[in-house]
């Protein structure tokens, strides 16, 4: 997905850089670096979102799980949906700090241009530490958390109620009547629906941090603010890019669901969701 992220990335900080998907491939693939050149910020991408995963999905089942400890079991399952979204939002709120660095510099590699000192992954990151310290990789944060929290919050909500009505008003029997493997199904379908919808919830947050993160310290020597990037894109500003951020998300979060859930029946544990009298599972 790093192509699409890449291209998504430059559409939302210049939205006449491409015609499409395949015109921004084009030209980037005709372009110095040749066909790499779509891959650029892959390491940054790969580091940041393995950090952000690993502390989403785990703190997402420990918060859940200790939530509805913490209420009882009557009332987690009566307000199961609430329970999703405030464990969804605290575990989203500690994995951004580890992502926010690591997004700071893809952005930064995706976009800067010819002559900003920006290079491959360790030459940007000893670029940004020298030119705006610490602060620079984390001045992106809150916006960030702005967006990461809010499509975390419908993407695990969203994928607990979606996976539930598929067994109860699709198929129409119990998630125990089908094997793991239909299951595993289930996830990913759930999960390419769960993601188109938190990629539209999120996506003007978005445009603002690939924005914020495109650009160093101006002339005086400030951050640009986050008022003054929304005046400048508008409102029509904010969404572009939104068709392959979909395309880019949905996949991304089917397969994330997917292999999550892959890992739980390899451990004997029960799949997520689809069972609305245990939500701490």
């Amino acid at each position: 997905m790093t192509p699409i992220d890449m291209l998504k990335c430059r559409m939302q900080v210049d939205p006449k850089a491409y015609r499409g998907i395949f015109d921004g491939i084009h030209k980037v693939a005709a372009g110095k670096a040749g066909l790499s050149g779509i891959y650029l910020g892959g390491t940054a991408t790969f580091i940041g979102y393995s950090l952000q995963g690993m502390g989403k999905y785990g703190g997402y089942e420990y918060f859940k799980y200790n939530y509805s400890q913490a209420v009882g079991a009557e009332k987690a399952t009566k307000h199961r949906t609430l329970l999703y979204l405030s464990a969804s939002a605290t575990a989203e709120f500690f994995a951004d700090v580890m992502l926010c660095p690591l997004e700071t510099v893809k952005v930064r590699m995706q976009t800067a241009l010819p002559g900003e000192g920006v290079g491959g992954f360790m030459s940007t990151i000893k670029h940004i530490g020298a030119t705006e310290g610490l602060h620079g990789f984390y001045k992106g944060i809150a916006p960030l958390w702005f967006r990461q929290i809010p499509y975390t919050m419908v993407k695990f909500a969203s994928f607990e109620n979606i996976v539930e009505a598929i067994y109860s008003r699709v198929l129409r029997r119990p998630k125990d009547r089908f094997s793991k493997a239909q299951q595993l199904g289930v996830t990913f379908a759930a999960g390419y629906m769960a993601g188109i919808l938190c990629a539209i919830v999120s996506h003007p947050a978005d445009t603002i941090v690939s924005k914020l993160n495109s650009v160093g310290k101006d002339p005086g020597g400030k951050n640009p603010s986050v008022s003054a990037i929304l005046n400048e894109l508008g409102f029509a500003g904010v969404w572009a890019g939104l068709l392959p951020r979909i395309f880019m998300i949905g996949t991304l979060t089917a397969a994330q669901w997917f292999i999550f859930d892959s890992f739980k029946v390899r451990t004997g544990l029960p799949t997520t969701g689809g069972e609305s009298g245990k939500p701490g599972h």
